[in-house]
């Protein structure tokens, strides 16, 4: 079979053109990995590849979710790997492309995701909301010190979870760190970056590209669709802040400068999550040969 190729990176650093060229030379399709790609009508913000410019090559996990459904990582996972299975077993080249690390590491690693209690889940939400997430990390980090190490201290709802799951099963956070892990496909994996200068460069052009190709009325469009009742969606960087300006929380200017922020923000955590994967293969997106030296990579392991 051949190998599942994977591809992941900070935003903005080029994984789609990437992805999409070596699915094009490998006889392959795309399964995203980004998860707010998932979601119907989050194309503008998300940087979605258009039909067109997908230049016929099939991709896969784009386009599954309302707005007003929450992204699972277990129902993504079980979804892309039925993706990926059907492709190998047609000798097709499965390209995992996206910037979601969970979503990335759900689907190369034996991870698993037990079910929910709501009445747990409400216990410790309301304790999200009366104390905060930095209360809920410090037990965490008590209860499971690898979970803590990846659950950033700001992501209440993933702390959340993670609290959950322990009290459910009685074992660790199946999100580990990926030297613990257990791989699952014969995978190359492959990271882009660029300098952070360079890279913030990069977002503030796409964030006012993002803002003159029609973001703000995507997101009119979004909220008439129920976006504000999207767990998921509704906190999508760009969306979060248009909406926050079309509520009068400032104007549009600042919603695009905050957007540049916050996206600046999670390029830092994203690679902090893809860093700690020693399996990646990193290349400079900014090389003129990138495309040569990703395919050189590749070609190393999937048989002709």
């Amino acid at each position: 079979m051949k190998p599942l190729i994977v591809v992941v990176g900070p935003t903005a650093t080029g994984k789609s053109d990437l992805g999409l060229a070596l699915a094009e030379r490998l006889d392959g399709e795309v399964v995203n990995a980004d998860a707010l790609q998932l979601y119907r009508g989050m194309d503008v913000g998300t940087a979605k590849l258009t039909v067109a410019e997908r230049r016929g090559v099939p991709h896969h996990q784009l386009d599954v979710l309302d707005v007003t459904e929450t992204a699972s990582v277990a129902a993504y996972q079980r979804a892309a790997r039925a993706d990926i299975e059907r492709l190998r077993a047609a000798g097709r080249t499965p390209v995992l492309v996206g910037g979601s690390g969970l979503y990335v590491q759900a689907v190369v690693d034996e991870l698993e995701f037990p079910g929910t209690d709501p009445a747990l889940r409400a216990v410790l939400e309301a304790e999200l909301a009366g104390r905060g997430p930095a209360a809920l990390h410090a037990r965490l980090a008590e209860v499971d010190p690898a979970a803590a190490e990846v659950v950033l201290p700001s992501n209440g709802r993933r702390i959340v979870r993670a609290l959950e799951v322990i009290a459910l099963t009685g074992r660790p956070f199946p999100a580990r760190l990926p030297e613990a892990a257990v791989p699952r496909y014969d995978a190359v994996l492959l990271g882009v970056d660029r300098p952070t200068a360079d890279l913030d460069v990069r977002i503030a052009r796409r964030v006012a590209r993002m803002f003159a190709a029609g973001l703000v009325g995507e997101t009119r469009r979004l909220l008439d669709a129920g976006l504000r009742e999207g767990r998921t969606a509704s906190r999508a960087l760009g969306y979060q802040q248009v909406v926050a300006a079309l509520d009068g929380a400032g104007d549009l200017g600042t919603a695009a400068a905050e957007t540049v922020v916050a996206t600046r923000r999670f390029v830092r955590r994203q690679r902090s999550w893809f860093r700690r994967d020693r399996r990646i293969h990193w290349l400079a997106a900014a090389e003129p040969d990138l495309f040569d030296r990703a395919l050189a990579v590749s070609n190393a392991r999937v048989p002709s």
